[in-house]
């Protein structure tokens, strides 16, 4: 039976939004229970996270202590400046052997080298996630008389004090920590049978206050944004699921910059306490925009294609042409279903962001990572990455790393040799240090309250509206200063945003850098450049590389091998060395990308021609006059002349409506 869902757009009513307010909205979804219902530990298991490093120890502790032996630590790695404490390695007491000049003490020898220990580390998102367990034990396990305690300070001291109390919040923990990891774990043979009732993610786990919260939202979108659209997954229990929302201005700037979008599960992928997904595209000044959001009861199949359906009608069935998104099957599978038109690709800097939490236990880790940086950063085709990559593994001796072998597998999707043929429009983040951005940084933290959130909401869009406003202004008031004296500059100095030129602006600059253009291979119309340039590559060392640009004189088309236009929108140093060299003074139209106009936003008319026909042409005709209002509203706000202007406008609009409603009874 197909489940219910609930979609709005322009429609007042939403009393039967089908959210409970019953304040029980955060009943407990799972139990570990041991025999005569008393609460026992279950077994270490990999992917298990935790809130701190004590939390862990505490964990380890207790456990330890239900089976039958002693904890110690026997590494820790801390970071070099702040000496934070970044991965720890716990083990059994028993760990190792007695030293040769120890062995004549009278002290009895209880170091068997024992294999039982947990590998854990910092991650990202400030938990401690254990990335490598042994359960195994080569000794007698005692009946549970052991204790072992760390000298800490006194506040760490308390938290792992193993009371009844200590007990009960790091079972409470390790609840949670089942949940997240979704699966069943496997448990110790002397350990007593413990039932674990999973989560199957088949509702949003709302607060008491959170389905007020968000019935308040609603409403009072749907009297003050009147192109305001949401929509709701119901499960058969009739409590929410999934839901997405889009306000008006998200919904008009996905006509104008829906072209490429990042789809960000950043917040619910790393638990934090908002399940948030957000859909985002960049502008004409290069600022990220929001294109809806939603917020998802889980990571499953399920969920995110749903969301893509309910977002893909509500854009009146225009797809993206390219959707980046996390590593994610899940995400994979849906895009596959819902998107199959659109080039899906792997964000590089969510994947770069990944490099020490699943590469740092290794040996020689700094080694792995500075010939891993290579491998994506510098090369420039296909053959010299799978070299790079070759000589990393075979060096190093990590060809049965699963997380390597994976991300190899999946390269045509993620790494920058392979994706030249894929428009990014400046959010592909494909060079050292640059990175996506979450659309509501610093506005959302790990234990940000869904009620909290709906407040921000606004107040985060208030700011990127007003930013967006800012920049319009200072592009269409204000002259950039050119600095050089080349004619490419002062072209798009007069079609350009202000800070989409001063990118280009900065590859005008750089053009002295190359100090040679030379012809390489000539097949009639097409040729083939080598442009030399002087760079500063890792640890300030200054070398020459060569950059391979086809040109065809006769159609006009130019492509450089760093394929900085498709990957940012605007030619690089190198094409433009090369259309210098032919003696072409102006560039070609085709690379003066429209998006990047600063009157960009008034002159573009949205194509409605779509792959899927949803809803009346009624609904078409009210997105295209809300849009066109829009822009007036938006332009009248810039001054008192500006708003006197839009206002007789519209006046004069509504006068030559009426008269056209006149003119129809008449006939």
């Amino acid at each position: 039976m197909e489940e219910p869902s609930l979609t709005s757009d322009q429609s007042p009513q939403v009393e039967h939004s089908g959210i409970h307010k019953d304040g029980n909205e955060d009943a407990p979804i799972s139990e570990l229970d041991g025999h005569h219902g008393r609460k026992e530990f279950v077994a270490p298991a990999v992917g298990m996270e935790f809130e701190s490093y004590e939390d862990a120890y505490n964990y380890y502790n207790c456990y330890a202590k239900e089976v039958g032996f002693r904890v110690r630590v026997k590494n820790s790695w801390f970071k070099r400046n702040s000496r934070e404490k970044y991965g720890a390695v716990l083990c059994c007491s028993s760990q190792g052997f007695k030293r040769i000049k120890d062995v004549n003490r009278l002290r009895k020898d209880t170091r068997t080298g024992c294999p039982a220990m947990i590998r854990m580390r910092l991650m990202d998102s400030q938990r401690w996630r254990v990335l490598e367990v042994s359960l195994e034990h080569n000794h007698l396990l005692g009946s549970k008389i052991y204790k072992s305690m760390k000298k800490m300070n006194g506040g760490a001291k308390r938290k792992i004090q193993l009371s009844s109390d200590a007990e009960d919040r790091t079972i409470n923990l390790y609840r949670a920590l089942v949940i997240d990891a979704g699966g069943s774990v496997a448990t110790d043979t002397s350990a007593k049978k413990v039932r674990i009732i999973p989560d199957n993610r088949n509702h949003l786990n709302l607060k008491k206050g959170d389905s007020q919260a968000i019935y308040n939202y609603l409403c009072r979108m749907q009297l003050t944004n009147p192109n305001f659209y949401y929509s709701m997954d119901l499960n058969d229990d009739g409590r929410l699921r999934n839901m997405i929302w889009v306000d008006a201005r998200s919904r008009a700037a996905c006509a104008f910059f829906g072209d490429v979008i990042c789809f960000d599960n950043s917040y619910l992928s790393n638990k934090y306490e908002i399940p948030l997904v957000a859909f985002v595209g960049i502008n004409h000044h290069g600022q990220s925009v929001l294109l809806g959001c939603g917020l998802l009861a889980g990571e499953t199949t399920e969920s995110y294609t749903w969301l893509f359906r309910a977002w893909l009608s509500c854009m009146s069935g225009r797809s993206p042409q390219t959707i980046i998104t996390d590593r994610c099957r899940h995400l994979q599978a849906a895009i596959t279903e819902v998107l199959p038109k659109s080039q899906h690709r792997f964000g590089l800097s969510y994947i770069m962001k990944k490099v020490p939490e699943k590469l740092g236990g290794l040996r020689n880790y700094d080694a792995i990572k500075k010939a891993f940086n290579k491998a994506v950063y510098e090369t420039l085709k296909v053959i010299e990455f799978d070299s790079a990559w070759g000589f990393m593994i075979q060096r190093f001796g990590i060809g049965d790393h699963e997380w390597l072998r994976s991300l190899f597998e999946d390269r045509g999707q993620w790494a920058p040799v392979y994706l030249k043929d894929t428009f990014f429009a400046g959010m592909s983040a494909m060079g050292r240090g640059e990175k996506l951005n979450p659309f509501f940084d610093k506005y959302v933290h790990k234990q940000t309250p869904l009620k909290e959130f709906l407040d921000k909401y606004e107040l985060a869009l208030q700011k990127k509206h007003k930013e967006e406003a800012s920049a319009d202004i200072e592009s269409r008031n204000s002259s950039p200063t050119l600095k050089t004296r080349c004619s490419f500059e002062l072209q798009l100095s007069k079609v350009f945003t202000r800070e989409i030129f001063t990118k280009f602006q900065f590859e005008v600059e750089e053009m002295y850098s190359c100090f040679s253009t030379t012809q390489f291979q000539v097949d009639g119309p097409l040729v083939i450049f080598l442009v030399k340039e002087r760079i500063v590559s890792e640890g300030n060392r200054r070398e020459i590389r060569e950059y391979e640009v086809l040109y065809n004189r006769t159609a006009g088309e130019v492509r450089c091998i760093c394929s900085c236009f498709n990957f940012y929108g605007y030619l690089c140093r190198h094409a433009l060395c090369v259309l210098n060299f032919n003696g072409v003074e102006e560039i070609p139209s085709r690379y003066v990308l429209s998006r990047w106009k600063r009157d960009y936003k008034r002159l573009h008319v949205p194509d409605h021609e779509t792959d899927i026909v949803d809803g009346s042409e009624r609904v078409r005709w009210f997105n295209q006059l809300y849009k066109s209002a829009l822009q007036v509203v938006e332009e009248g706000v810039i001054s008192l002349d500006h708003y006197k202007a839009a206002l007789q406008a519209f006046e004069e609009s509504i006068s030559r409506v009426h008269e056209t409603v006149r003119e129809e009874k008449h006939e």
